[in-house]
């Protein structure tokens, strides 16, 4: 069940990839009265799972969300973590770049945030906004201050090729070196979006979660779709796959994102680590000694 709820959510080539193909209601044959008692179990094997993880010291596993405003990053992220223990997580919710940050290259924020070897990090937005929101609002480049000769003016389209080139090395030197990385997009309809904003600016207690801004970006839904499909189509590869996600129906979004977390560190095959011989003998020296006291 695991496998094939992960298969049908993962792009690994994304020559043909179109959101047409994937349906933002989608539910399966899952049902939301029985979602509480299905997320609570795959929480506590993930948390079985991540004990092996952290013990064996072996992998890194980096969990990407992207999506559009509203879609429930965030929301998802609260659930489908937690349970889990604090000391082998930690989540990065990235902004608008610094001044530092703007003198570095655009992937030099991101590697400083990645997660140590047994551990799970989790990137809510990611070194894809270099190729989604510069993309939409490419006067944004701007603050980059690039080289005339490498900047977008200059180079066109090759701009882009060259973006989504360095974004394909990173992922795949992370790979060789351990880090195994899930590309998460929430893919929310645009009418589930604009309701999702009604309920916030209607509901004082969510207030603070809406912003004029959120309405503004919305104008520029079809350009960041169009984004976004073309980042997907270019970075897409057997290592480092994108899984689309239905979100319009929360309950079922984290029940396939924990699937497939649980589903790829199970097929990490972890082990506990078995101490040397010799060190086997020493603990069982301590053992007597502390028998006798």
């Amino acid at each position: 069940m695991m496998k094939q709820l992960a298969d049908k959510f993962r792009i690994t080539n994304g020559e043909k990839f179109s959101f047409k193909d994937f349906d933002t209601a989608y539910t399966g044959d899952y049902n939301k009265k029985d979602a509480d008692d299905v997320l609570a179990q795959l929480i506590k094997q993930t948390a079985e799972v991540e004990t092996e993880l952290y013990a064996s010291n072996r992998y890194a596993l980096l969990i990407v969300f992207q999506a559009m405003d509203a879609a429930g990053k965030d929301s998802a992220i609260k659930h489908t973590m937690s349970g889990l223990n604090p000391q082998g997580c930690q989540v990065w919710s990235f902004k608008q770049p610094s001044a530092e940050e703007y003198d570095h290259d655009f992937l030099w924020r991101h590697y400083k945030a990645l997660p140590e070897r047994g551990r799970i990090g989790i990137h809510n937005r990611s070194h894809y906004e270099n190729v989604l929101v510069t993309k939409v609002h490419p006067e944004l480049l701007a603050k980059e201050d690039l080289p005339e000769r490498f900047s977008l003016k200059a180079m066109g389209s090759e701009f882009w090729k060259r973006r989504y080139e360095s974004i394909r090395s990173f992922e795949k030197h992370l790979h060789y070196n351990g880090m195994i990385t899930i590309k998460f997009f929430l893919h929310v309809s645009k009418d589930e979006q604009r309701r999702r904003f009604l309920e916030r600016i209607d509901d004082s207690e969510k207030n603070w979660k809406f912003s004029s801004a959120d309405v503004h970006e919305r104008e520029y839904w079809d350009e960041y779709m169009h984004a976004y499909e073309e980042a997907i189509r270019e970075t897409a590869t057997l290592e480092n796959p994108w899984y689309i996600i239905p979100a319009d129906k929360k309950w079922f979004t984290r029940i396939a994102l924990s699937t497939i977390i649980l589903h790829t560190l199970k097929e990490l095959k972890l082990k506990y680590p078995v101490l040397p011989k010799d060190e086997q003998e020493r603990l069982q020296v301590a053992k007597k000694k502390l028998v006798k006291e």
